[in-house]
């Protein structure tokens, strides 16, 4: 391999890793059907019920206005306030106690503040005359339940029943995020009646904050064997390989999924609603939402609004049935989502950790046991992967000093290469000897930088999903889940740990011994390791300075390490000196 193949082979592993970056992996999914999504044809002996609505080709949802006329109950404990409107008999939103809107403000967290439904109501394409824009009357209120009443056509009585998990709930029997929801229909005439598929909204979910960058914004679901997301960005089409026919050159206005729903949800970066039928649904929709700017800002912010579809039974006369289901809407926190006893269909998924969520689940875990008793999610990450660097110590160990044997073998890899320059094969088989003489790995000294990139990955996904981390001080860092931005020079923003990064790194190549050889594989992990500082520190520039953080204190300790085994006396079991003047045998197999 030349030296212009070596480094088409660099940069399509840079492409691969930005690839990673710029498209986070979901676990693949049945292509989705962009039509108008149909409804069961609605009919009643004698008279029929109005057939399901499509969804409006426009290619944003319309934010929904209250008019000031919706009467709004409020249950609450110490975790959630929920706001229920009549309005649909639905709830308007949810506000987070324990998770601020604006750090050192009062004010909660709020989801579904700006939406396109209530959540949990009628959408408008699915059951008109029982959607938002019917009022339904308040029957009863208690401090932790609350009940609405509509009657369609005097004909269906419906009861929406809401309840609120008191805050000492057990762990064994509910979470206090989670509220308990029911749906009947009770058939009032002597005749039956085919109900028509209901599609019960999820939510609007927008960006967390103004340094979102929206690649949580998406609607999830388990159709029962796996789960799969369908993303924001997936409606808004284009994109820079569109043009070579990967992925949607348009919008489209909605993406309809028909597969079995065990669970469905919407979220952004730190927050999410799941909903959990008694019953499997029939399908998911999701549609985007354009929202107004962040104050003090243009930046555009678009959210999503997603609904879960149900097929209901034939109401029999004077029958009834029940539409049940949980609803959770909280924080992502994983120790929360991961309760087996009450979540119980695999809803920690909903943090979407990807193909590294080994490392994600581990360092997530360890760190939120780190911050029990520290104290501090930076000391926590400073912590985690101090521990972790220990952990693998004796392979780091192992990998730096057989590049320090690399090193010590240069001059008969010069005479190797002298006697047989005309043969390249031979070269390299008589290479290949001599590191099994001493016992070298040829890309030893590539491996103390790449056995942390699983957990750099990892670290990734997990930040993307953490909602611990937001708004965390450590040192000059104001939220680490954000970048650490101190200032600004001609409107470039400057960020600290990623900086510090870029120099942890640029010294940790310097220390580790290079092989001057000439076999392929070494030649492109020697370019790569030139790339790597770059390449990390545009990764981490503009994204939560956590990253940089557990980056720079990796790399901090690996120049320790490196400088420790420097040090240490010449590990070659065969001595090199008294190797460097024999003369190197011709290795080339026997002609039979």
């Amino acid at each position: 391999m030349d030296k212009k193949n070596t480094t088409i082979g660099v940069l399509l592993i840079i492409a691969a890793i930005a690839s990673y970056i710029l498209a986070p992996k979901a676990p693949p999914r049945p292509a989705p059907v962009i039509a108008q999504p149909t409804a069961g044809s609605p009919a009643i002996a004698g008279a029929a019920i109005a057939p399901a609505m499509s969804p409006s080709d426009a290619t944003f949802a319309a934010v929904a206005k209250d008019d000031g006329s919706s009467k709004v109950v409020t249950l609450a404990n110490d975790f959630i306030e929920v706001a229920f409107t009549d309005m649909g008999g639905a709830i308007r939103d949810v506000g987070f106690k324990k998770y601020p809107a604006v750090k050192g403000e009062p004010a909660p967290y709020v989801f579904n503040q700006l939406h396109a439904d209530p959540m949990l109501a009628f959408t408008q394409d699915s059951f008109p005359g029982l959607d938002r824009s019917v009022r339904y009357e308040i029957v009863s209120q208690t401090a932790t339940e609350v009940v609405f009443r509509a009657v369609f056509e005097n004909r269906i009585e419906v009861i929406r029943r809401y309840t609120v998990q008191p805050s000492d709930v057990s762990p064994t029997k509910g979470d206090p995020y989670q509220l308990r929801h029911e749906t009947t229909f009770r058939n009032l005439t002597d005749q039956a009646i085919t109900l028509p598929r209901v599609a019960l909204s999820l939510g609007t979910a927008s960006l967390a904050g103004i340094n979102d960058n929206g690649l949580d914004l998406n609607l999830g679901f388990n159709d029962g064997k796996n789960v799969k997301f369908i993303r924001g960005t997936e409606l808004a089409g284009g994109g820079f390989l569109s043009s070579v026919g990967i992925g949607r050159r348009d919008p489209v206005p909605f993406i309809d999924n028909n597969t079995p729903v065990v669970w469905a949800s919407v979220k952004n970066q730190f927050f999410t609603a799941i909903l959990t039928p008694d019953q499997p649904g029939a399908g998911t929709t999701i549609r985007r939402v354009e929202l107004p700017p962040f104050p003090g800002t243009q930046k555009v912010v678009n959210g999503v609004t997603g609904s879960a579809r149900f097929e209901l039974p034939l109401l029999t006369a004077h029958g009834e049935t029940k539409l049940g289901t949980d609803f959770y809407v909280g924080p992502k926190e994983y120790k929360r989502i991961s309760n087996g006893d009450v979540f119980k269909h695999d809803q920690d998924k909903v943090m979407d950790f990807g193909m590294f969520k080994f490392f994600s689940q581990l360092l997530l875990t360890l760190m939120t046991w780190i911050n029990g008793w520290a104290g501090s999610w930076g000391m926590a990450i400073i912590l985690s992967t101090l521990l972790i660097k220990i952990v693998s110590l004796p392979f780091t160990l192992s990998a730096a000093r057989s590049a320090k044997r690399m090193q010590k073998l240069q001059p008969q890899m010069a005479a190797i290469k002298e006697k047989f320059k005309d043969n390249p094969q031979k070269m390299q088989q008589a290479n290949m000897q001599l590191f099994k003489e001493n016992k070298v790995n040829p890309l030893g000294s590539c491996l103390p930088v790449m056995i942390p990139m699983p957990f750099f990955f990892g670290f990734f996904s997990m930040l993307r999903s953490a909602s611990e981390l937001r708004f965390a001080d450590f040192l000059w860092v104001h939220d680490l889940a954000s970048p650490d931005t101190v200032g600004h020079i001609a409107g470039f923003p400057i960020n600290i740990l990623p900086l510090i990064l870029g120099i942890t790194m640029i010294v940790q190549t310097k220390l580790v011994p290079q092989p001057n050889m000439d076999t392929d594989q070494a030649k492109m992990m020697a370019t790569m390791m030139k790339w790597m500082p770059l390449i990390y520190v545009v990764m981490c520039y503009s994204f939560s300075c956590a990253l940089a953080l557990y980056s720079t204190v990796n790399g901090l300790f690996t120049i320790g390490q490196q400088l420790y085994i420097n040090r240490q006396k010449d590990p070659v079991g065969v001595s090199v000196a008294a190797n460097a003047g024999r003369v190197i045998k011709n290795v080339t197999p026997k002609k039979k």
